[in-house]
């Protein structure tokens, strides 16, 4: 037991858990949990944004691209509301991301004073964004109630979690026992009946499927061994992108999964929510559905499965595998290959203008490095044309298609593999909603590559409003800045590109160059759409009125 202050609590027991960086914003309320971030020293990474966002996506980048824990740390009422958003992204890519939020003094909570920064019930506000959220009213809970957080992001479904803790309980210093980290918890039996059930299913199956989701990204090299075993495609839309890796014959990107689902007998899916194949290509009764999720709200959310198995993933796969022994499939290579290679072909005939700048980031980033998206006409293609071969290496908003996230987000994603290659690519409309943050890249020495695509417009946007409207175009267009000027004034590096090879030339020159770049490349005519191969037909019978 030591004497310390409440903010000296929370940060001494972050470092108990293995929290080695913080994305934060100082203000007020805050002062004592930066002052006790000061007194830690190199023990804590401190890298402090120029908006609270920022501080969230930055948490949200480094946790989705990590598998660890991201941190970030907020003043209370407008900051953990700026904040919002991004935990709101993490929320629904089930990401593990700890925000820690200040408070007004303990004395006013729920007074109405008007007190600086004041909202009403703030921990009832974010509850709706976060798994669990908890009040910090002494310096002697915060080892407990860290250890909690922690532990509610550890099992089950990780999801963003919330403390807070007064700003006069940061200053106060008592008496407190820290407690060491604690990784070692129970997990959810696996029942041996159901995994023989599955693996009978499966085996027996005559074009059978599995669909993977982040649920399953702890779990890739069982899920590679699994499907070698059986000869079962993988498919992926956007988070479990590279559990399988993507020139691997079984790998299945979105539209590939949709020609695969249209005859598929049996589905395994894990750790999905199974939404577009579900309640856009439909189900019928030759299908036969088998879902593996820590979250049993998830089993039957659309339809009810053939067979729901509540579990780790990862405990699931090593079941089957046990319970396969020796058993190998005869191999698909032959069809899946010619499936792939069709697919592709597609792919390049409908949106090959993408394509040709996805393909010249592929050649140019290295095998393991990592990609980030942004709602953008790229972006878009990325999810089902962009090549990767490990899981983690392509990072999204998710369904949230929170537009703006991308570039706080890859600084989190660079701040956490700083020995990894990063790109992002940006639209110039989506770029701008963090774009001050080239000042933290700057300041950081964060060497992220960005791609804007500037085509001086909200290209979705001014789409649909050409197409459905009669070509009545309303605050679609945008003004923007010279992108290479503005990098340059915050000491960023930057290059001017006009078509995919003279992007490749500003790839190479920003990755031999120290520091963040940021390449603007100007387009000029629209993008081909790219929803042909989101926003599928339905080719087994709705499951949705």
């Amino acid at each position: 037991m030591s004497k310390m202050t409440g903010g000296e609590a929370i940060i001494k027991s972050l470092r108990k858990n293995g929290v080695d960086t913080v994305f934060a914003l100082p203000g007020g309320q805050l002062d004592f949990l930066f002052d006790a971030m000061y007194k830690e020293g190199e023990g804590i990474r401190l890298i402090h944004t120029r908006h609270e966002q920022a501080t969230a996506y930055m948490a949200y980048g480094y946790a989705k691209s990590t598998g660890k824990v991201g941190t970030c740390a907020v003043v209370p009422g407008p900051g953990l509301l700026n904040a919002a958003g991004a935990l709101c992204t993490a929320w629904s890519n089930y990401a593990p991301v700890l925000c820690i939020s200040g408070q007004i003094p303990s004395t006013a909570i729920g007074k109405g004073y008007g007190d600086l920064h004041e909202i009403n019930d703030q921990l009832g506000m974010i509850s709706h964004i976060t798994k669990w959220s908890s009040s910090i009213d002494h310096p002697a809970e915060a080892p407990v109630k860290v250890a909690e957080a922690f532990k509610q992001m550890a099992t089950g479904y990780p999801r963003p979690v919330e403390i807070e803790m007064p700003m006069d309980i940061m200053a106060l210093e008592a008496e407190v026992t820290l407690l060491e980290g604690n990784n070692n918890h129970p997990k959810l039996p696996v029942d041996a009946d159901q995994i023989n059930e599955a693996l009978g299913m499966l085996q027996k199956a005559k074009k059978p499927m599995i669909v993977v989701g982040s649920g399953a990204l702890d779990a890739y090299q069982q899920v590679r061994q699994f499907a070698e075993a059986l000869q079962i495609p993988v498919m992926a839309c956007r988070s479990g992108k590279g559990i399988m890796p993507s020139d691997n014959y079984l790998s299945a990107n979105f539209p590939m999964g949709h020609r695969l689902w249209g005859d598929c007998d049996v589905v395994l899916a894990i750790g999905t929510r199974l939404n577009w194949p579900l309640t856009m290509w439909g189900k019928d009764d030759d299908l036969k559905v088998i879902r593996v999720d820590v979250d049993p709200t998830q089993l039957s959310r659309i339809c009810e499965p053939e067979l729901g198995i509540v579990a780790d993933a990862g405990d699931v796969l090593d079941a089957l595998l046990a319970a396969n022994g020796s058993y190998q499939a005869e191999s698909r290579e032959a069809e899946l290959s010619e499936l792939k290679q069709a697919v592709d072909a597609d792919v390049r005939e409908k949106v090959g203008p993408q394509m040709q700048y996805l393909d010249v980031i592929r050649e140019e980033l290295p095998r393991d490095g990592i990609f980030v998206d942004e709602v953008t006409q790229v972006g878009f293609v990325s999810w089902y044309g962009f090549p990767v071969y490990e899981p983690r290496q392509h990072i999204s908003a998710g369904y949230q298609g929170t537009l703006g996230y991308g570039y706080a987000t890859a600084l989190g994603v660079m701040a956490g593999n700083m020995d990894k290659k990063v790109i992002q690519v940006s639209g110039d409309g989506g770029f701008m909603f963090t774009m001050q943050e080239l000042s933290t890249a700057v300041q950081y020495q964060l060497p992220l590559v960005t791609v804007i695509f500037n085509d001086r417009r909200f290209t979705n946007v001014q789409r649909q409003q050409k197409e459905w409207f009669d070509g009545r175009v309303i605050c679609s267009d945008l003004h923007n800045p010279d992108f290479v000027k503005m990098a340059e004034s915050f000491g960023a590096n930057g290059f001017k590109a006009s078509c995919p090879e003279t992007m490749r030339e500003a790839i190479r020159k920003a990755f031999d160059t120290a520091g963040p770049s940021i390449i603007e490349v100007e387009i000029n005519e629209f993008f081909p759409a790219p929803w042909p191969f989101l926003m599928m037909p339905q080719n087994r019978q709705s499951v949705c009125s």
